[in-house]
């Protein structure tokens, strides 16, 4: 039987697709990038105020054993803006999937432990994707304008969300962890940063859940 397809016909066929997967994952880089870079903060004292700071959930513990760093380093970030006087309430936002699994009452309870009021701080317990944190924020708790809290790649993708969706966010950088400990991390945030434009442009993905509005006072 004659072969539909070359052996050549599908190394060119693959190594096509590899560019295009690659020229797609830089585009989607470099535009988020330039858009959200004026938006972020590394320094409190340079940081307008904002009633709300949105910090972003992420599992407590890695898989392996040993507490997140990324975890770690929000909590940091959250706890400085909050005692230097830069937001007044902490709008915690995450995914609380099963009963041992809950990033909001973890982040809560580390910021109690940071001695951040208990009052002072918001759950968010629908933050499934940074999506729909970020979406929530403005449509759920009534906010206009936000501080987002995370690590600045992380930052950049949900500031770009946010502005694109009509929420006026700027970013506090949390500390990063180095590219050796966080390669799994970084790849998935280069797939994520493609998802998210097909989310906004092409599928119009909004929020797993809305519900009712909720006042931040």
């Amino acid at each position: 039987m004659k072969r539909i397809f070359s052996i050549k016909t599908i190394f060119r066929v693959f190594l096509i697709s590899i560019i295009f997967t690659a020229i797609l994952i830089i585009v989607c880089h470099w535009q988020i990038e330039s858009f959200s870079e004026p938006h972020v903060f590394e320094e409190v004292d340079e940081i307008p105020k904002n009633k709300v700071g949105l910090l972003l959930g992420t599992s407590k513990h890695l898989i392996q054993g040993g507490q997140n760093p990324y975890f770690k380093y929000r909590i940091d970030a959250a706890e400085h803006l909050f005692k230097s006087g830069k937001i007044d309430f902490i709008l915690v936002s995450g995914d609380n999937q099963t009963k041992s699994y809950n990033e909001p009452i973890d982040m809560q309870n580390a910021l109690i432990e940071r001695n951040i009021p208990a009052d002072k701080i918001i759950l968010d317990y629908a933050g499934f994707r940074t999506l729909d944190s970020v979406i929530r924020c403005k449509k759920v708790f009534g906010q206009n304008e936000v501080t987002i809290i995370s690590q600045k790649f992380h930052n950049k993708r949900a500031i770009y969300i946010s502005r694109k969706s009509g929420l006026k966010a700027i970013g506090y950088n949390a500390k990063d962890v180095s590219l050796s400990r966080g390669m799994k991390v970084q790849t998935r945030e280069a797939l994520a940063r493609v998802k998210l434009f097909i989310d906004l442009y092409i599928t119009n993905q909004g929020p797993k859940f809305l519900g009712d509005k909720i006042e931040i006072k």
